[in-house]
């Protein structure tokens, strides 16, 4: 039942993405195609969570904000693949679940900065870092743009112009034992989130705006 859904979700999206403009994606031979797998990506609107699900091509498992989950729908959000997190990051329930599904060698797709920012990018909060590091995943950083254009339903009757999806190599954080003070796991996330910002614009960067030299050039390919 729960990869059906998701199936049906994905079609829909990619159907979706289609009405309101062109979506290009960039990168897309740098997903792994197996093995654990945490997706991390920026948050500009509502549609980044399908979007992501559209475009990549393994089944993701998201952590979602608790205020998600209303009564009438978060069993459906459940049964879609997604998992409750505190908006602080501080979960030990949804660090066990996520560590549980990439022990599995699935994917898990989290938006580090637990809420939308469509204004440019804020300081993230520790729960990718710490899964990140305890599980030793993969990282796979992706660079969402045009998405906060997208948020009212009526969109769909005035296209909102251009997104973009770019996919960056994916990483793994060093491997450090024992316990952790904040301020590492801060460093940590922040390490993460400079690696989605490579994939940004400059408007798009925020607080982990990068030096010119390390910018990338806009490119990618329609879907």
């Amino acid at each position: 039942m729960a990869d059906l859904l998701y199936r049906v979700a994905k079609a829909i999206a990619r159907n979706q993405l289609r009405v309101f403009g062109p979506c290009f994606v960039e990168g897309l031979e740098s997903v792994p195609p197996m093995g654990p797998l945490i997706v991390v990506a920026n948050h500009l609107g509502n549609l980044d969570g399908p979007l992501l699900g559209a475009v990549i091509p393994r089944r993701l498992r998201f952590i979602a904000k608790r205020g998600l989950f209303k009564p009438v729908g978060g069993r459906l959000l459940r049964t879609y693949g997604m998992y409750s997190m505190d908006n602080d990051g501080h979960n030990h329930e949804a660090f066990l679940w996520a560590r549980k599904q990439l022990n599995q060698d699935r994917t898990v797709a989290i938006f580090p900065e637990a809420q939308r920012n469509p204004g440019g990018m804020e300081k993230v909060t520790l729960g990718a870092a710490l899964i990140a590091l305890k599980t030793q995943a993969a990282i796979l950083p992706v660079g969402i743009t045009g998405t906060e254009r997208l948020a009212p339903l009526w969109r769909v009757l005035v296209p909102a112009g251009e997104v973009t999806v770019r996919i960056g190599q994916p990483f793994t954080l060093p491997d450090i034992r024992g316990r952790l003070g904040r301020a590492q796991l801060q460093s940590l996330g922040d390490m993460i989130m400079h690696r989605v910002a490579a994939l940004l614009p400059v408007e798009y960067q925020g607080v982990y705006r990068l030096a010119p030299a390390q910018r990338p050039e806009a490119s990618g390919a329609g879907v």
